[in-house]
Formats: C-alpha cells, sequence, structure tokens
C-alpha cells in the first residue's frame, strides 16, 4: 500500500472534482477543508458514492451536501452529549447517595474493597477499579475546588464530592462491582434491569467520549449490543436472516432506546424534538440522496418519532 502524501487545498478540491463532487464555489469548499480537515469530512462522503466501487460521487452530488451531513453530525454529537451529562450526573449522584447510606461516606468506606461485592472472580477488577480512583481523585482532586475545600477543612472528601472528579467510565464500572443490594436499589430508581442498567452504562460512556472529541456519530456502531427491549417490538422494528434487530440494537438508534428509559420524560422529549428539527434541516438540503439513507446509516426506523409517545 503506498504511503499518502500531502495536498494543497487546490489539490483536495481538484481531487474530490475529478470524482465527480459539484464545487460550485471552489473558494468557499478551500476555507471548509483548512477549517474542518479534508480527512474528517471525507469520512461523510460514503453516503453520496456510487454503489458500483468506483469511489465516485452519485451524479449531482454537491459539496455543501456533504458539508450538510458534517454541521448534522456535529449537532448530533451536541444534542447526545449533553443529555448523556445529564446521565452522567445523575448516576454519580444515586450511586453516592446509595453508597454513602448503605456502606459510609468516607474514604476509608468507598475505597474499601470489603464494601463491594464477594466475587472472588471480581477481585481483581475491584482493586484495579479501587487504584484507578484513587489516581482520579489524587491528580484531579487537587484542580476541584470542591475536593480542596473538603480536605482543606475537613481532612477527607466525601463520596458525592469524589464523583465529580471521576469520569463516566470509572462511575459505569463502579456499577458493575457494586454489591447486589447496591446495584438492585440503584436499579429499582431507574425502573431498569440490573443486567441492562451495567450494559448501557459503559455504552454510554464510550459514546460521551465519541461526542467529546467529535468523531463521527451518526453512523457510529457500538461494540456491545443492548438485549431486545419492549421498544423493539412496539416500533415494529423487523428482523434480518440472523434473527437479530436490523436496527436499534448496536447503532445509533440503540442509544435513544437506551435514553427513552433512563432519561427524564421531559429530557427525552427535548432531545428528540432537537434531532428531528436537525433531520429536517439537513433533509432540506440532500439532493443527490434521499434523508432515509442517513436515517438507515444512524439506524433509525422511519417511524422513529413514535419512541416519544412509548410507555
Amino acid at each position: 500500500m503506498g504511503s499518502k502524501t500531502f495536498k494543497t487545498l487546490d489539490e483536495q478540491v481538484d481531487l474530490l472534482i475529478k470524482k465527480g463532487l459539484v464545487i460550485d464555489d471552489v473558494d468557499y469548499a478551500k476555507e471548509v477543508l483548512l477549517r474542518e480537515n479534508y480527512f474528517f469530512l471525507s469520512g461523510y462522503r460514503h453516503l453520496f458514492l456510487k454503489e458500483d466501487g468506483s469511489r465516485r460521487f452519485i451524479h449531482g452530488t454537491n459539496f455543501r451536501e456533504i458539508y450538510g451531513l458534517f454541521n448534522f453530525d456535529r449537532q448530533l454529537r451536541n444534542i447526545l452529549f449533553k443529555n448523556i451529562l445529564i446521565v452522567e450526573n445523575n448516576l454519580k449522584s444515586i450511586l453516592s447517595y446509595v453508597m454513602s447510606k448503605n456502606h459510609g461516606f468516607k474514604e476509608q468506606n468507598y475505597l474499601n474493597a470489603e464494601n463491594f461485592v464477594k466475587d472472588a472472580s471480581k477481585t481483581r477488577q475491584i482493586n484495579d477499579l479501587l487504584r484507578k480512583m484513587k489516581r482520579q481523585i489524587n491528580v484531579n482532586g487537587k484542580q476541584h475546588a470542591a475536593t480542596s475545600h473538603y480536605i482543606a477543612n475537613y481532612g477527607y472528601i466525601p463520596l458525592w464530592i469524589v464523583v465529580k472528579v471521576l469520569s463516566f467510565g470509572i462511575v459505569s464500572e463502579l456499577y458493575q462491582i457494586l454489591q447486589k443490594q447496591d446495584q438492585e436499589e440503584i436499579a429499582d430508581i431507574y425502573g431498569v434491569s440490573v443486567h441492562n442498567l451495567a450494559n448501557y452504562f459503559p455504552i454510554l460512556a464510550n459514546y460521551r467520549n465519541l461526542c467529546a472529541h467529535e468523531d463521527l456519530c451518526f453512523n457510529n456502531k457500538t461494540h456491545k449490543t443492548i438485549d431486545k427491549t419492549k421498544y423493539h417490538d412496539l416500533l415494529n422494528i423487523p428482523y434480518n436472516e440472523d434473527g437479530d434487530y436490523v436496527c436499534g440494537v448496536n447503532d445509533l438508534f440503540a442509544i435513544i432506546i437506551i435514553m427513552k428509559q433512563i432519561l427524564k420524560e421531559e429530557d427525552f422529549v427535548l432531545m428528540m424534538h432537537e434531532i428531528s428539527y436537525e433531520l429536517d434541516i439537513l433533509d432540506g438540503k440532500l439532493e443527490a440522496i434521499e434523508i432515509t439513507k442517513v436515517l438507515e446509516a444512524m439506524g433509525f426506523p422511519v417511524n422513529y418519532k413514535e419512541i416519544v409517545r412509548l410507555n
């Protein structure tokens, strides 16, 4: 495989034109490529390519359409990110409350391996996670006003303050090593099974990082899959030839199904209205392809809006 070579903005534009892309304002295209990066922008071209393997664009595809999809994905990330932050904050608050009530709220309590699940197979995981927690407390605690305040005035940091300096990934992993009764108490608050909740949090933590780093979002596939829910059936999502649902399993719609279950209803409704609004804006910018092609890449069924009113 040959190595990649640097290309000037003019060369990047010429290459896109040679592949059949319509660029009606070269200066505008060059400015976008300079600000957004040809490599990242090119990640959005796939829906606009012919299916004959030629790597050429569908006839009539305009640069502005690809940039429209790029900007849609940016808005989508912003919408998801702020709502995942709500989930993160909720989990930190609920988990710290349950742990503090059941086991105590000082370091000797929440950093004590005896207060977590009694399972020999998870001993290493518990010890590794406690080390990660101590590391994040040492690194982030000094930069956080609240933790510094408690150390200076009380000589310890209570758990409900500590969770503020822990990553979502750490807290989601923390849920997995809680004692069964603690897990169940938290799961009951959400109205979701322990098994599903333990699966959902790491998925959301990964999506949080994806959104924070402006990675491709709309067509991202998760490493983990979610189990069947009543929403798959209520939306009449069909099965594929392997007997799995064609969407809502490891795609963006799986995230929507997760959020439906653990976000407050008013937050979920607002999130879906914002996503629908951005899809309508994108629809108005597309000419070479239909919006249904974008929805398919997202894993959204055509009746995705119905999930808002489902109970």
